[in-house]
């Protein structure tokens, strides 16, 4: 039973998953602290402090009292979540994008010449066969294979 645990646990899998946790953890702090230190700030800065925490409506209930829904909270939610969003993509995704499409131009450009020098060995082979060929059909004798 331990031994079956023991290749559970070592299993690349497992360790993959519980690396990638930390890491999330530990990148969702950076990404908290870019919203918290930088833009809700300079939101506040441009348009006032977004608070949208205290809105809410009240409906009586069934025993004579009321019944608050805080919906203010949801909208502070979707607004924080658009925010992280909006800074994992442009401080994260796009800079990532654009550091892969830099590293691939010069693949690119080798598989090109590549291609090149491809077609023109093929273009040589194909006159040597052409060459030989003909001098094979001169002297009465067949060339040897090529290639």
């Amino acid at each position: 039973m331990l031994q079956g645990f023991k290749e559970f646990i070592t299993r690349g899998n497992v360790l993959d998953l519980a690396v990638a946790v930390v890491i999330g953890a530990a990148f969702s702090a950076v990404v908290n602290g870019l919203v918290d230190g930088f833009i809700m700030p300079l939101i506040s800065w441009l348009v006032g402090a977004p608070d949208f925490s205290g809105l809410s409506f009240e409906v009586p209930n069934w025993q004579g009292e009321t019944t608050v829904f805080p919906y203010g909270l949801f909208v502070q939610a979707v607004i924080m979540f658009l925010l992280i969003a909006a800074a994992i993509y442009f401080f994260v995704i796009v800079p990532i994008n654009k550091l892969q499409s830099l590293r691939k131009k010069p693949e690119e450009v080798v598989e090109e010449a590549a291609a090149e020098e491809v077609v023109l060995l093929t273009e040589i082979r194909d006159l040597l066969r052409a060459q030989s060929a003909g001098a094979g059909t001169r002297t009465g004798t067949t060339p040897p294979p090529v290639g």
